[in-house]
């Protein structure tokens, strides 16, 4: 029998990671180049306020420990993008303007695995179906776009923002979607996170319009 390995053995070796790499880290320049906010608690440990899809989440430093503000603490992959997020942050101001995932650093031999994973799931999802797109989109804080026969902007991080784009279903053309990032998002992410982010909002999406 084949064990499944849970999401603490699965990610546990990247958290540890990424715990180690932001504090080497200065963290007021995290907080400057990620536009997030650090208060200073002592003289050597303070606290990030993050807004990862418009919801503050709290970073502990040096620890690295990542909670909302209730202090319960996140899904492990939530964690990593949020450390890795404030790590990775150069400053580098938005580019706004969308580019598709092939366009980000490797990319283009990751992309068919993309599509599968954000891209496709939309389109077969949302194909047929304007309103529930709409309905979704807007249920996770979408702002309307025009792109597309329907597209909606999600601020997912200060400095980096997605889009998700619908193309319906016609007599002569089968439906499509894509999943955008704002031209800067190689700045802020790696690519296998930015990966890891369109599948989240394809199943975010999906999710918000079955109801559950």
């Amino acid at each position: 029998m084949i064990k499944l390995l849970t999401a603490e053995e699965r990610y546990g070796p990247a958290l540890k990671k990424a715990r180690e790499d932001f504090q080497r880290e200065n963290p007021y320049k995290m907080a400057f180049c990620s536009d997030a906010t650090y208060r200073q608690l002592t003289e050597d440990s303070g606290v990030f306020e993050v807004p990862f899809w418009e919801k503050n989440c709290q970073v502990r430093y040096p620890e690295g420990t990542v909670q909302d503000l209730a202090g319960e603490e996140l899904p492990i992959i939530t964690q990593i993008l949020i450390l890795h997020y404030l790590v990775q942050a150069d400053g580098t101001p938005m580019a706004n303007r969308w580019i598709s995932f092939r366009e980000l650093p490797g990319g283009l031999g990751y992309n068919s695995a993309f599509q599968g994973r954000a891209d496709h799931r939309l389109a077969k999802a949302f194909g047929r179906d304007l309103e529930g797109f709409l309905r979704a989109a807007r249920a996770l804080k979408g702002e309307r776009i025009t792109y597309g026969d329907a597209g909606f902007l999600f601020r997912v991080f200060p400095r980096l923002w997605m889009a998700a784009v619908l193309y319906l279903a016609d007599e002569e053309f089968g439906a499509s979607a894509s999943v955008l990032f704002d031209g800067a998002a190689e700045h802020y992410l790696p690519t296998e996170d930015l990966a890891v982010l369109g599948g989240i909002l394809a199943s975010g999406l999906i999710k918000e319009a079955r109801g559950k």
